[in-house]
Order: structure tokens, then sequence, then C-alpha cells
């Protein structure tokens, strides 16, 4: 079998990467290690700011995201008494886009076909070879047959635990933050407490008060990374949260039966380089982000935009400019946003490690941000999206 692109991971990153070559005639396969269906039930973020949905727009897959994404022009930081609102359209004139990553993957999956974009699910064992040469190629097992894609360039959009990164030689740079803290979240069909995104820091840590739909929300809570999911009943967690959010909603918090529950750890990760001869990676494979500045979906999307221009131009007008400039142009968006998701978490977690003078520093920047529009418009700025 032979393409012009072979793409690892059928996530967001891979999904859209496939899209916008295909939209340029440019031949390209998708393979996925997991099942469709396990792929469209994924539960992940919903914050979608416009570097994402202007991709989906480009490419006319925004039939349900006009319909259905929940327009959202600001968010609360509130931490005690102190409560700020970040009026992100008045500061920035950009609003984010309330819209499940779930649905996202469901819409680009859906538009694959009549878009002559194939994916081959529950791909196993996959291996990539020759990447330094001039014919890379990808081995698989599918219904236990053994196949090989022969293409001229591999796309490794497979997440943090994908094959991508493996292939790069152990001289790769790594560079981490492990918190010793985890997200305890809920998903259930109960509308919102409020209408925005209320991040909230509280003598129990962290808890964010978020939404997927007018009728479905998310809520986290910061619990140690000890802490074991079969200890929490749903009733605890609503206890905690109607506690957390009733002094800071507009409305009581709404109970109902969980459609997910889970313990999610937060990292900073960033790998280097991107690029090994005829691999490139992309999204979650290079990069992972804490999920409190919202960045980590908005990101890879950011890392296919470039890819694709960059693919595009040299496989219909031969210039290699664009993959050769990837990594550096990517990287520098991709820290930028690790700052900020850094930041956020810093300054709205109680950190383990911490003591008297990190809490008096928390208390001291969220009352500058209050009362500074600059520092404002600088975290709306970064919320929204940094300029591609």
């Amino acid at each position: 079998m032979k393409t012009k692109v072979v793409i690892i991971g059928a996530g967001p990153a891979g999904l859209l990467l496939g899209h916008l070559l295909r939209a340029e005639g440019i031949d390209c396969v998708i393979v996925e290690r997991q099942s469709r269906d396990y792929v469209e039930s994924r539960v992940r973020a919903g914050v979608l700011e416009r570097t994402t949905t202007d991709l989906l727009r480009r490419l006319g897959i925004d039939e349900r995201l006009n319909a259905e994404g929940m327009v959202e022009e600001g968010f609360i930081l509130a931490d005690g008494a102190q409560r700020v609102r970040i009026d992100v359209k008045a500061l920035t004139g950009h609003h984010v886009t309330i819209y499940g990553q779930t649905e996202v993957t469901r819409d680009l999956i859906a538009a694959a076909p009549g878009r002559g974009l194939e994916i081959i699910f529950e791909a196993g064992d996959v291996a990539i070879h020759d990447v330094v040469g001039s014919a890379p190629s990808l081995r698989f097992v599918k219904d236990g047959i053994a196949t090989t894609i022969e293409a001229e360039y591999i796309a490794g959009c497979d997440g943090f635990h994908g094959p991508s990164r493996k292939a790069i030689p152990a001289n790769g740079r790594e560079y981490q933050r492990d918190y010793a803290f985890g997200w305890l979240g809920i998903l259930a069909d109960v509308p919102p407490c409020h209408d925005e995104l209320i991040y909230a820091n509280g003598e129990k840590g962290f808890a964010l008060a978020s939404m997927r739909s007018p009728s479905r929300s998310r809520y986290y809570i910061q619990v140690p990374l000890t802490e074991r999911l079969e200890n929490w009943s749903e009733d605890r967690l609503w206890d905690e949260l109607e506690g957390r959010f009733a002094p800071l909603a507009s409305r009581p918090v709404v109970r109902g039966l969980a459609l997910e529950m889970s313990i999610a750890p937060l990292r900073s990760y960033v790998f280097e380089p991107m690029r090994h001869g005829r691999l490139f990676l992309a999204g979650d494979s290079a990069h992972i982000v804490p999920p409190t500045g919202a960045k980590g979906l908005n990101l890879a999307a950011s890392d296919v935009h470039y890819l694709a221009d960059a693919l595009i131009a040299q496989c219909i007008r031969g210039d290699e400019a664009g993959l050769d400039g990837y990594e550096a142009k990517a990287l520098v968006r991709i820290w930028k946003a690790e700052r900020f998701s850094w930041y956020l978490t810093k300054l709205m977690h109680r950190l383990p490690e911490d003591g008297p003078f990190e809490r008096r520093m928390q208390i001291a920047e969220l009352d500058y941000v209050a009362s500074s529009e600059a520092m404002q418009r600088s975290i709306a700025e970064n919320y929204v999206g940094l300029p591609l």
C-alpha cells in the first residue's frame, strides 16, 4: 500500500491533518490502534479557541459546531472573597467556544468517507521504519494480517503513549514537570451552575465548574495523586461541589447521574525535536499541558495548522522551507501555551510543597489581576489563543 502521507492517530490532531491534506488533493491514510467506538467515546476538553474553530470552518466541518457550540465571552477566577471576571470579548475582541472534543472527533470521523479520507481502526503492533531515508514506511497488523504502508512522510499524532516519539533517537530532549495532584472530574447531564467557567482556589484546593452544553456540565476538584476513584461516591463528590460553588455560582449545583468519573494527573511536558527525518510529531506526542489553561486540543490544532501548510507546500509546489521550519515555528507557540498553563496552575491550585509565603503570593497575584486591566488583557489574550 502506498500513500503520500501516513498519519498515526485518529484523535483530533490526526483527523484535522488528514482533512486539511485531502482538501488539497493530497493522498493520506490515518492509522489508529483503537476502535472507532473507543475513539468517539473518549471524554476530553471542551473549550475551543479560535485556532481550532477556524480550522473546522476552513474545512466546512462546522455544522454542528455552529448549531450547538456555546459562545463564551469571559470566565471567573475566584479565591476566597476575591472574584475576578476576565472579560475576554471586551479585552481581545474574540471569544472561545464550548464544544466538546468528543463532538469534534465525531464530526471529523463522520466527514471522512465523503472526502476520501481513509481511517484504519484497530491497527495493532504499529512500527515505524526508515524515516531517515527517502522511503519511510509504517507496518501494522489488522485482523491478523500484517500490512505495510509506504509513504513520503509520516505524521505522529498518536499521543503521549504512541510509537512516534519513541521512534526518535535517544538524544531527544524532554522537559517535564509532574504535579503532585490530579483532577477528580464528573460529567453529567445537568445544567451548569453558572453561565461562564469558574476557576476557584479554596481551602481544599482547586475546583472548576464548566460545561459542555446548556444541559451537560463538567466539574473538577483537586485531589492528591494518591487518591483512589473508588473512595468517591457520586454523592460525596456532589456534596463537595455544592460546598465549593454555592458562594460563587449564580445557580445551585444540580445533581445527576455521572456519565463519567475519573482522576487525571497533571503534567507539563515538551519533547524536542519534533522532527526526525521524514517523521513529524504533532499534538500530545510532543507536548502535554495541564488542563488548567484549556490548551491541549488547541495546541494540537496549531501544530496541525503549521504542519499541514508545510506538507501542502512541499507536496504541491516542492517547497521544503515549511517542513524545515515546522519545529521552530511550532515550538514558539508551544512554550507560550506551556507558560500560560503553568501560570494558571500555580495561581489556582494549592501545591503541597508551597508554604505561607507562596500562599500570600497567590493572593497578591490575584489582587493585582483584579486591579490591572493590562494583566487581565494578558490573561485574556492567552486564554482566547495567541495568533498563529
